[in-house]
């Protein structure tokens, strides 16, 4: 039985086609993969179905009868629910409060008996919470419980999902992937959309790939290929396999003893951690989201205040201190999304030659640097003057990598840089980033993606609870052993 069904959709934004001419069909009950590239559309689309875009052509069909879905609400009432890839939650609300967040049309609200409902539901689903914690204490992982929850709540038929797994663990990627096949089971379709093919050949069943707009080809997970999804998606062959050269160690650039560093609740994030990183090295970090990695990552880009140790910047940033620093979300922390991506791009160096004379902004100077970023990065938009919030997650990427890399920092720190990012994309930031460790760049690189993190790295740092609990050597070391510590099953003290 076919539950939706999308008859030539077109979408267009000025004179860019986001959409153009898609017919697709998903059956009822089965978890249907959307793929593309960054840009290809799928959100786009998805935006569409879930009522937040309105198509400017075309059709929808839920149940081969035809609907009208004119906003969010209308969407929710036809038991269409999605879960963004950027979360849609209110930091200062209480985790039952952004649950129940325009469900309710009472004056008075039983919070006690809601957040009941709410711990009932999420044991139900083997994704338990506390319905009383605030969302803004909460790490990156556990917010993304809260969406789906969230959908579950309201009692979607259809489940759209948005990268759900780019935020989560190993272990909680591999629940939340069980979840789905129970609700699939249940009757529940499932739209998937993610940037990880393992992921999708282990849990769809059929899918669409979208390039440039438009479906280049629907086919089922039984007969397709990891190497054969990406060359759709990309249109050219992938290289999934890293070409790293052997580390060609030169002088000392960083060293880190006994820090000690407080949270934003003023709670001890890192503790008594100590290392050293040296030129042409990659130090990879694995850990479990939401055990001091961004409270590290922001201390040593300077960016937060050390209460106990020492970090001491050698070598040739001692005089004249570059470093780069790729945050982990790059909506809220890297860009400034009303502003152009010119503008992005010198969002640290405004104040200098050759874009500021006499405290004059200059414009053609702006205008040149951004389009040699552009270029150089493959940043796929018409214009230096597009603002950055109109551009895809790997494109706003890009923005980032093109803005931290500039004038060869000696350090850089990339947290999470290919967080949501599709194969063609994360390829593209990962050759940058081993372009400048072969220029002898010292890069500390942060990620919850495992085999990420041991492909990239030199060695690696298993963080768990604030410290490091060993440092290994990326050559030998094993995905069961790096796993095993991230779960903290061993302490053993590294320096």
């Amino acid at each position: 039985m076919i539950y939706l069904r999308l008859e030539n959709i077109t979408k267009h934004f000025g004179s860019f086609i986001a959409n153009d001419n898609i017919s697709l069909t998903v059956e009822a009950g089965k978890i249907h993969a959307i793929l593309g590239e960054n840009g290809a559309g799928k959100t786009t689309l998805m935006n569409i179905i879930s009522g937040l875009y309105q198509p400017d052509s075309g059709q929808i069909y839920l149940e081969e009868k035809p609907v009208n879905i004119t906003s969010s609400h209308a969407a929710i009432k036809l038991g269409i629910g999605m879960i963004y890839q950027h979360f849609m939650l209110v930091p200062e609300l209480t985790v039952t409060e952004n649950i129940i967040l325009g469900t309710e049309k009472k004056w008075r609200l039983n919070l006690r008996q809601k957040q009941q409902e709410i711990l009932a539901l999420s044991q139900a689903y083997q994704l338990e919470i506390n319905p009383t914690a605030k969302v803004e204490d909460l790490p990156v992982g556990t917010q993304q419980r809260v969406e789906i929850l969230k959908v579950l709540y309201r009692q979607a038929k259809l489940l759209i999902l948005d990268e759900p797994t780019a935020v989560l663990t190993p272990s909680e990627a591999t629940s939340l992937i069980t979840l789905l096949r129970q609700l699939a089971d249940r009757g529940n379709t499932i739209i998937f959309i993610s940037h990880k093919l393992e992921e999708v050949m282990n849990l769809c069943d059929t899918i669409t790939v979208l390039r440039r707009g438009k479906v280049v080809a629907t086919t089922n997970t039984k007969t397709s290929t990891i190497q054969h999804l990406s060359e759709l998606m990309v249109g050219r062959k992938v290289g999934l396999n890293l070409q790293k050269s052997p580390a060609n160690l030169g002088k000392l650039v960083l060293s880190v003893n006994g820090l000690k560093v407080s949270d934003n609740r003023g709670l001890i994030a890192v503790h008594n951690l100590s290392f050293q990183l040296r030129q042409g090295e990659i130090l990879g970090i694995a850990g479990v989201d939401g055990n001091g990695q961004r409270e590290l990552a922001d201390t040593i880009a300077g960016l937060r205040t050390i209460k106990q140790g020492k970090i001491d910047y050698h070598c040739v940033i001692k005089e004249n201190l570059k470093v780069g620093y790729i945050p982990e979300d790059r909506q809220k922390i890297g860009l400034i999304l009303q502003f152009n991506i010119a503008y992005n791009l010198i969002l640290k160096t405004f104040n200098k030659l050759p874009f500021c004379h006499k405290f004059l902004l200059q414009a053609q100077a702006i205008k040149n640097n951004a389009q040699v970023a552009i270029d150089a990065f493959d940043i796929r938009i018409n214009g230096e003057d597009v603002p950055v919030n109109y551009l895809s997650g790997g494109n706003q990427q890009k923005v980032v990598l093109a803005r931290e890399l500039a004038g060869e920092p000696a350090l850089i720190i990339a947290m999470q840089p290919t967080r949501g990012l599709d194969v063609g994309a994360t390829e593209a930031v990962q050759t940058k980033l081993l372009i400048e460790r072969e220029r002898g760049a010292a890069i500390l690189y942060i990620s919850t993606e495992l085999e990420e993190v041991m492909a990239m790295s030199d060695r690696i740092a298993v963080m768990y609870k604030g410290e490091f609990v060993d440092i290994l050597d990326a050559k030998t070391a094993t995905i069961e052993e790096i796993g095993l510590l991230m779960a903290g099953s061993t302490m053993i003290n590294a320096s």
